[in-house]
């Protein structure tokens, strides 16, 4: 399969990439230094990434920007930098790539367990988190030519786990051999509307 990896230098995204590159053609995409460039806050250049890759098979979002702060701080501004980055971003890579997908391609979308476990702090990221999920469920239901859409939904990873801890107080981390193969369920599956979740 061709697929769109947004977010492949991530601290997920990389691990998404070597497993998948040992069987599938991984087109990076970022906002630079990768195959194809894009920003995920501006519709214009997700539809633009979309014209540069051709005969897509999948897309895998592994990325998206969102403010992590204490609610009293968080002024509505910074509530868009989630708005627009992590939730409308993958909105997007969804609701424009249903025009360049192949048939009976497949949608993967990030979020994370702050939609239903939130901590000191995560207003903002709980947010989007939680309407991504939702989205994915509606989604599904009306994606065209058997396209399919759905959501990995870790808790902290084991890859990042000592840089968050003071932010995931007892929270066991997730092996990133489980999240990988979430994301490989997701796509090589016929699922869809479905949020794996795994914590």
């Amino acid at each position: 399969m061709k697929i769109i990896l947004i977010g492949a230098s991530g601290t997920i995204g990389k691990r998404i990439h070597d497993r998948l590159s040992k069987k599938h053609e991984i087109v990076r995409a970022s906002r630079s230094g990768a195959d194809v460039e894009v920003d995920m806050t501006e519709a214009a250049s997700i539809e633009k990434m979309y014209q540069a890759v051709k005969a897509i098979d999948a897309v895998i979002c592994a990325a998206g920007p969102a403010k992590f702060g204490p609610l009293a701080e968080l002024t509505e501004e910074d509530f868009y930098i989630g708005i627009r980055g992590k939730m409308m971003g993958q909105v997007n890579l969804v609701r424009i790539g249903q025009k360049y997908l192949n048939d009976g391609g497949s949608f993967t979308l990030t979020t994370g367990i702050l939609a239903e476990e939130p901590v000191f702090g995560s207003a903002a990221l709980s947010l989007v988190n939680g309407g991504v999920n939702s989205f994915a469920i509606a989604a599904a239901m009306e994606l065209p030519r058997g396209q399919r859409v759905n959501v990995v939904c870790p808790t902290v990873v084991e890859d990042s786990a000592e840089a968050y801890e003071d932010f995931f107080p007892g929270f066991d981390a997730a092996p990133m051999d489980k999240v990988v193969n979430a994301y490989v369920k997701c796509l090589e599956n016929k699922i869809t509307g479905k949020v794996l979740r795994i914590y």
